[in-house]
């Protein structure tokens, strides 16, 4: 069961390094067919700033993540785990109040079914 919290853990970081490539260095190529529909055209110019910014975060998060598989005492790896996976829960569940359902699908409910993971295995 480790195992499966340790991969959920690395697939939820690596989707956030990947929304951090799209926000921070992609958002006027990749950022524009991602979110078609969502936003028009001539806004992924005025909030390249905004994104990269939010890219950022998203870089945080996916740090963390990574960090608490590398902490080697079980009990604060998993501490840290639980808490940037409830980072990103929250995050989720805010875009999805906020911006589109989409978004808890996406981010949100991966990092729920890791830290139920997580909290299995403790």
């Amino acid at each position: 069961m480790q195992l499966l919290a340790t991969i959920a853990i690395v697939l939820v970081a690596l989707e956030h390094i990947y929304i951090l490539y799209l926000e921070m260095f992609a958002w006027e190529t990749l950022g524009k067919k991602t979110f078609k529909g969502s936003l028009p055209d001539e806004l992924f110019k005025p909030t390249k700033t905004l994104a990269a910014n939010q890219g950022l975060y998203n870089g945080f998060l996916a740090a963390g993540l990574l960090w608490s598989l590398t902490v080697s005492e079980p009990v604060w790896s998993s501490k840290i785990a639980i808490f940037f996976l409830s980072c990103v829960i929250v995050a989720g569940a805010y875009g999805a109040y906020s911006a589109s359902r989409k978004i808890w699908f996406v981010q949100g409910l991966p990092a729920l079914i890791a830290l139920g993971l997580v909290l299995w295995t403790r």
